[in-house]
């Protein structure tokens, strides 16, 4: 997988992008499971990714719902089994 930045927010630690391969879009964000930092990544809707970039509350409702894990048929691989937690 070649996930590609297109905008992230350094103050509430997350970025939107596209997954290259397959050409789908993405909401990330650092999680720690006591070993190591990773990025978690989620899948959204053109519509989400064209409205997240210039609309910061929407982005981050889902972004709180995802970490929260109430957005899990969304994430683009499962974690390892010793997941983390949000950074």
């Amino acid at each position: 997988m070649k996930f590609k930045d297109a905008n992230f927010s350094k103050e509430h630690r997350f970025s939107i992008g596209i997954e290259e391969e397959s050409n789908k879009y993405y909401i990330s964000f650092p999680a720690y499971n006591g070993i190591v930092e990773y990025e978690e990544y989620y899948e959204i809707s053109q519509q989400e990714y064209l409205d997240f970039d210039t609309n910061l509350s929407n982005a981050l409702t889902l972004l709180q719902r995802c970490k929260e894990r109430k957005e899990e048929s969304r994430l683009l691989y499962q974690p390892s089994i010793k997941r983390g937690s949000p950074c």
